[in-house]
Parts: structure tokens; sequence; C-alpha cells
């Protein structure tokens, strides 16, 4: 089995936080220390990117920063489900360098 790595940023980090705070009023505290712990595991196992590429693309601004740090880290790929990310022409993306695939 191939190895893969998770790329994270300072702004993508604190967003991650920042939701599961926010569930905090929503779930148990054993819910709570579960989600805890898997985001703790996570940020162990993510590799922590500078990103100072700015890529523009995307109809929600506060996206771009999941394209930028693609770009920084010349990742392979970016999975989502988010519409904004998804609505970006596979055209549009080879323009500045992606490669958009299914």
């Amino acid at each position: 089995m191939e190895d893969h790595e998770v790329y994270l940023s300072e702004a993508i980090e604190r967003e991650l936080r920042g939701v599961i705070s926010g569930l905090s009023k929503k779930l148990s505290k054993d819910q709570m220390a579960f989600l805890d712990e898997k985001m703790h595991q996570l940020l162990r196992q993510a590799r922590r990117v500078s990103v100072s590429i700015q890529v523009a693309l995307s109809r929600d601004a506060k996206d771009d920063h999941y394209l930028s740090l693609c770009k920084a880290a010349r990742a392979d790929f970016l999975i989502t489900g988010d519409k904004d990310l998804l609505s970006v022409s596979e055209e549009t993306l080879r323009k500045v360098g992606f490669h958009a695939g299914s």
C-alpha cells in the first residue's frame, strides 16, 4: 500500500479547531473526547506547510486557501465535497498548473 501525506497550514488548523470548538454545545463529552483525539491524531500526522502562493479561483474566497495550500504543498489530490471548490472548471485549474480529475 502506498503512503500518503496530509498537509495543513496554520489557517486550516485554526479553522478545524474552530469548527470542533463550535460543536461542543451539540455533542456529549464522550463525543467531544473522541473528536478531540481524532483531531490530535490528524495534527500529529499532518505536514505543516507555509502558504505564500495565493490562488484565487473559487466562488468563495475562503476556499481559495485550500487551493493555495495544494499549490504550495505540490499536492496530488484535494479531496472535497465543497460545492464552491468543485465548481471551478478543469480548464481554469489547468491554467494555473493544477490537474483536475473526478
